[in-house]
Parts: structure tokens; sequence; C-alpha cells
């Protein structure tokens, strides 16, 4: 069986592409990612300013450090542990504050005088009261931002 051109054609087109696709995942590692004859820890204080050069700047640094911070007063070491105790995460407060409740006003409802039951029962009137939800309603987090 012989075969024209043009029935060859898509046949050669595919073995074509075929050795395209493989000839390109044989690059070198090396050839792809090349890499200098810096490590991670010059990067690291080349960028940082790290180094014979930075050491001078990292000590001003640690200079203006010590000069900032100075010894608690006795005061603030009495108060620290009612400050810290406000930031300690209970399971309770963090329900609270992710999910806090929605408001549920009460409804005040008067009911008339009126004649109740089978045999005709008068009723004074009176007063009740209920919540405006049958369910206490809870808002997602980041829902609802002002305070009750």
């Amino acid at each position: 069986m012989h075969w024209t051109s043009i029935e060859r054609t898509p046949l050669v087109l595919a073995i074509g592409l075929a050795i395209l696709a493989l000839a390109g995942c044989t690059t070198s590692k090396e050839q792809l990612l090349s890499h200098g004859d810096q490590t991670m820890l010059d990067i690291w204080q080349a960028e940082t300013g790290g180094g014979v050069q930075g050491d001078q700047a990292s000590h001003q640094l640690l200079d203006t450090r010590q000069s900032l911070r100075r010894p608690l007063t006795d005061t603030e070491v009495e108060a620290a542990p009612t400050i810290q105790a406000t930031y300690t995460r209970t399971a309770a407060n963090e329900i609270h504050r992710q999910f806090p409740r929605l408001p549920n006003p009460d409804l005040v409802m008067y009911v008339f005088p009126h004649l109740a039951g089978s045999d005709p029962v008068p009723v004074p009137g009176y007063s009740t009261v209920f919540p405006l939800y049958q369910r206490v309603q809870y808002a997602m987090p980041g829902e609802r931002v002002e305070d009750d």
C-alpha cells in the first residue's frame, strides 16, 4: 500500500510534535536553575545588612533598642496580671467575641378584657411580655461591629 504525501502529513506532524515534546524534557537542572557561588547565608546577610558593613548598623540598632527599654515600676508589675487577664483566651470569651448575640427586644402586649372558653368566662385585661424572636440569634464573625 502506497501512501500519498497528503495522507502522511498528519502522521509526520504528530511524530514531530512528540519528538519536540520529549526534547523539552531533556534540560539539565544546572542549565535551568543555575546558581552562583553565593549560599543562602550570603544572600541573607546581603539583603538584611549583615556582614562587615552590617555589623555597625546592627550595633546601632541594638544600642537604640537598649535605650528604649526600661524596667517596670511596682505599679505596673501589680497591674500586669489584671491587664493580661483581658488578653487571655477562654472558651466563653471566644464564643462571645466571635459570635455575639443579636439584640432580641422584648415586646409588651396588652390583652383587652374578653370572654374565653366554651363557657364564656370573663378575663380581665392584662399585659404580657415576649421576645421578638422565638430563639436567640447569633451574628457570624465580623458581621456585627457595634456593641450592645
